[in-house]
């Protein structure tokens, strides 16, 4: 893939600029980005709709948001949490919107009780969900291959060890096949391994538009054995590696749990590119501590940002990345162009585009 130019961008809506000036509509817009952590979701959103002076792009602290949300026509949630009584105070909103597909901190009935749109951007459709499954693959091969024993082994001048281990055999169950799981999928079937998935449902006509972009028959070309949730133990058990790649609700809150961890085999690995609630915090300890998981690759915290003293990161077998999987130059600026057109849309008075929403 070529990441597109800022300016190529820009170009494509020069006539609609114009159309919105034709038509007197010289008002300011307002997009409100929630807090000062992913800085290239709202350092790319200004830079692209620089061109156009009739759109704001504001970025405001969490604690602060509540002071000004009504003055804003777009919000852009990150990492907060937007509750009914919040909503409420959202007197201009249109539409709230994710820099990518998590609203689980959004009350979407809420905001539908206001008539407000409630929107997420496919993962499919931006390199989100590709930039997810690489970051899978890194911390995967990262664990296998030892990295924090790598790096002792530099400092102290060895050769030749740790000795790792390699992809080539090894069973991959995927928990929750999406968008990122489905990518994954097909960057992994290379490395020689065995795929395993669950998924809620598997019929095409079910899928949500963000997994429309893959048919029935390329899943089954990937994946070695498919199941559902009554299938997740079985899976693990067979499992040397366990990615966890679901939606963060009320019923996966904490799905990864004593359970769960126990019915993989001693010495598999865990990794969780998804949302940190999916993960009993206790449970993985302990199975860290005891020997019984292998090793734990996570993107994703149960409290964010990470807490350096936290038991976990401290272990020899834990790599952690500090919710970077989404971030890249090619997703960040694909979806900087999606909220910058939302903006653009919501002003010319045209439909949304590129979005999917929710209610």
């Amino acid at each position: 893939m070529i990441l597109p130019k800022l300016h190529a961008f820009s170009a494509g809506y020069s006539k609609m600029a114009e159309v919105a000036v034709e038509n007197g509509n010289d008002s300011i817009t307002r997009v409100l980005f929630c807090g000062y952590y992913f800085p290239a979701s709202h350092n790319y959103t200004r830079e692209y709709l620089q061109s156009y002076p009739f759109i704001q792009v504001d970025t405001v602290a969490l604690d602060e948001v509540p002071d000004v949300i009504h003055k804003y026509q777009i919000c852009v949630v990150k990492s907060r949490r937007l509750d009914s009584e919040l909503i409420a105070k959202a007197a201009q909103m249109k539409l709230i919107m994710q820099f990518g597909v998590g609203l689980e901190g959004v009350d979407v009935d809420a905001a539908t009780k206001h008539k407000i749109k409630v929107a997420r951007i496919p993962g499919s459709a931006t390199g989100n969900s590709t930039s997810c499954a690489e970051m899978a693959i890194y911390l995967m091969l990262g664990l296998l291959r030892k990295q924090k024993e790598l790096e002792i082994s530099v400092k102290q001048r060895k050769l030749g060890e740790p000795t790792g281990d390699t992809l080539l055999g090894k069973t991959v169950f995927i928990l929750g096949f999406g968008a990122i799981g489905f990518d994954l999928a097909k960057r992994l079937r290379p490395f020689g391994v065995k795929i395993l998935a669950t998924k809620r449902r598997w019929s095409s006509d079910s899928l949500p538009s963000s997994d429309s972009s893959f048919p029935n028959d390329d899943i089954d070309g990937l994946i070695d054995k498919k199941g559902g949730p009554g299938n997740m133990y079985e899976f693990a058990a067979e499992a040397d590696i366990v990615v966890t790649c679901l939606t963060l609700y009320k019923e996966t809150a904490g799905i990864v749990d004593a359970k769960f961890l126990s019915s993989m085999k001693k010495g598999s690995l865990l990794l969780n590119i998804a949302r940190g609630g999916l993960l009993d915090y206790e449970s993985v300890l302990h199975h860290l501590e005891s020997g019984h998981l292998g090793g734990l690759g996570i993107d994703v915290a149960w409290t964010e940002p990470f807490d350096p003293e936290d038991p976990i990161l401290k272990l020899p077998n834990v790599l952690i990345t500090p919710h970077v999987a989404g971030v890249t130059e090619y997703s960040y600026r694909t979806m900087a162009k999606v909220v910058g057109d939302c903006a653009l849309q919501l002003h010319s008075g045209k439909p949304f585009t590129g979005i999917e929403i929710v209610n």
